[in-house]
């Protein structure tokens, strides 16, 4: 087997002693199952980003974190890199336009959905009508609105055929965060629209009875978050094929900061992945790098070492370098950074030498804060196949001064 057994947890990967704590005080709190370490873990707020913990019967807010269903979706296109590359600089300026990145930004335009019909906005309603209405409102203003941080919009060559790839990466935006805050909320008997607990990176994780009246209003609250991720991604992405003047001949789209009810070991069991793909036998996952490295379409094994997974694994190349140690500290009333270990011309070198047309993006998403991709994925050979490399050839992200509040 590829992983160690570390004090109770099944580590894949190089251990990170911050990351590997988090994973043991997680092991110990509540009704757990097993708890497990993905190649890219690094240090999360309670649960380790590249964590998976299994519980009976719970499910922990905390754990899925503030993101709820961050994910990506990836479509393969009928075009082709080298005939369209003449093209590119100005594609990417259209993305780039037409795309809403950034902190708390709401859509150019309206988007109406059957979404906001969806009957579990009950759940908001239950919880009071300010809440309810507050955050439906929020929802309605930023679908298909990308965020900032590590949350793109990418172009990428697929390696041997020279097709054309579109792939997006983020979660449910303000309503999700909202959502996470309001049920860590109610947990500690606070009020749902209090402010964002103060976060301890290092505290145990929030736990609710899945049985509970909590416990369902949460996890009903965060498949509705899960399917309006899925809807803005599908907005995004079908208004980056329009840019593109494309059409899509195969769609992998799928979470990873999100739990999930299986059925592992002939028991249910709820499984919480921060980080974490699934990989279930013949499910498609698609794992990013850095913008300076590839990305893969990915196809979970039918092994043992999967099993022993949970059915887990990467989400992308994992950090090495906090996004402080990169870029630096910002003053927000200077609007000035110091102390990042990264600057601006090594990042855009790096990019430039790799062949990627770049719009955003500050140093701290630099190719030299993350791991390489392919590390990752040769610790979980056992438990996935490579199916498309990616290179990419457009990165468009939020502009290098975003404030980003939601880690990951």
């Amino acid at each position: 087997m590829a992983y160690q057994h570390i004090e109770g947890v099944r580590v894949w990967g190089n251990p990170d002693s911050g990351a590997l704590a988090q994973a043991k005080m997680c092991a110990n709190t509540g009704n757990v199952v097993q708890t497990l370490l993905m190649a890219d873990h690094h240090k999360g707020y309670s649960q380790p980003i590249g964590g998976v913990v299994v519980y009976d019967g719970q499910i922990s807010p905390s754990g899925v974190g503030y993101d709820i269903a961050c994910g990506n979706k990836a479509v393969r296109t009928n075009l082709f890199a080298e005939s369209m590359k003449p093209a590119l600089a100005r594609k990417m300026d259209e993305i780039a336009r037409k795309i809403s990145f950034g902190v708390g930004r709401v859509n150019n335009e309206k988007v109406d959905h059957e979404l906001y019909d969806d009957p579990d906005w009950a759940v908001f309603k239950a919880v009071g009508k300010q809440e309810h209405d507050k955050l439906k409102a929020l929802a309605q203003s930023q679908l298909g609105t990308v965020g900032s941080g590590n949350h793109f919009v990418d172009l990428f060559e697929e390696a041997g055929t020279g097709r054309v790839w579109i792939a997006n990466h983020f979660g449910s935006r303000g309503f999700g965060h909202k959502t996470a805050s309001g049920f860590i909320n109610l947990a500690a008997g606070r009020e749902f629209l209090a402010n964002a607990p103060g976060e301890k990176m290092d505290q145990p994780p929030v736990l609710l009875d899945l049985s509970s009246e909590l416990g369902d209003m949460y996890y009903r609250a965060m498949k509705l978050a899960g399917r309006y991720a899925y809807a803005g991604r599908d907005y995004v992405m079908k208004q980056v094929l329009s840019i593109m003047g494309a059409e899509a001949d195969l769609e992998v789209h799928n979470h990873h900061n999100y739990a999930w009810q299986e059925e592992h070991n002939g028991k249910q069991v709820v499984v919480v992945r921060k980080g974490a793909t699934p990989s279930a036998p013949g499910q498609v996952g698609f794992i990013g790098g850095s913008m300076g490295d590839i990305s893969v379409i990915v196809k979970g094994k039918d092994s043992l070492e999967n099993r022993d997974a949970y059915y887990s694994t990467v989400h992308g190349a994992g950090r090495v370098m906090s996004r402080t140690q990169a870029a630096g500290k910002m003053n927000w009333k200077t609007r000035a950074r110091n102390g990042g270990q990264i600057s601006a011309e090594q990042m855009m070198k790096a990019v430039r030498d790799y062949g990627v047309e770049l719009r955003g993006a500050g140093t701290d998403e630099s190719p030299f804060v993350y791991r390489k991709l392919q590390e990752v994925l040769d610790a979980h050979a056992e438990t996935i196949e490579v199916m498309h490399v990616l290179k990419p050839i457009g990165v468009c992200m939020a502009g290098a001064d975003e404030f980003d509040p939601y880690k990951d």
